[in-house]
């Protein structure tokens, strides 16, 4: 083994909070590519079946296009999506780095609503440290659109 694998270290994005939702009326907004693009990204090719391939597309950077690869991975209505999360160049450092991730969104039943868990898994730094850090802010903002566009169903 490099001394560099030996030195990298494996990141994941943890954002845990309570909405006033239901689960069925998240899930609604997980799940359905119209209400994706407002709180996150339009995607293309969407759907909620297990082994559906679909994309983001994002700022390109240096050699890589700006397209996220995903692949739906398990399927647990009202209570568990789970996508891989790919994207990135070989050539890059920094920005547009390859990434290879899995982004799993749980949600729980509580008397106040709905515990909604995001684990976005996979960060190998220092290759990913550019995606962590960024994502790291993203992800929260991205989740309080979320419950903004669950809050309107």
């Amino acid at each position: 083994m490099s001394a560099a694998a030996l030195k990298a270290e494996t990141r994941d994005i943890v954002i845990d909070e309570v909405f006033p939702h239901t689960a069925e009326t998240i899930w609604k907004a997980l799940t359905s590519a119209q209400l994706i693009a407002r709180w996150l990204m339009q995607p293309t090719g969407f759907e909620a079946v297990e082994g559906n391939a679909f994309t983001f597309q994002t700022k390109p950077g240096g050699n890589w296009d700006g397209v996220i690869h995903c692949r739906v991975l398990e399927v647990v209505p009202n209570r568990r999506l789970v996508y891989a999360w790919n994207g990135g160049d070989e050539r890059n450092t920094g920005y547009g780095a390859p990434l290879d991730t899995v982004v799993t969104w749980s949600l729980i039943p509580v008397e106040a609503g709905t515990r909604i868990r995001l684990v976005h898994a996979g960060f190998v730094l220092p290759r990913n440290e550019s995606a962590y850090t960024v994502m790291s802010g993203g992800w929260k903002k991205v989740v309080r659109q979320l419950d903004e566009i669950s809050g309107e169903e």
